[in-house]
């Protein structure tokens, strides 16, 4: 079983729970909960894996904390 990184987000609007992979066009969803997103997620990983392995159009590296004044 392979791993997809998924950035999770809160929209501040909703309040729902918004998730997509970096990278991967189509690979995004939202959940009222992480668990649903999570859940959500997984469903459409595996709907979108059913065309193939996907090639990412970039790689999740990290986050940085920048300050500004």
């Amino acid at each position: 079983m392979r791993s997809y990184t998924v950035v999770v987000e809160k929209d501040a609007t909703t309040g729902l729970y918004v998730g997509s992979v970096p990278g991967w066009p189509g690979a995004h969803s939202q959940g009222a909960t992480p668990e649903e997103l999570r859940e959500r997620m997984a469903e459409v990983i595996a709907m979108l894996l059913e065309d193939g392995e996907p090639v990412l159009e970039s790689e999740f590296v990290g986050t940085q904390t920048v300050g500004a004044q």
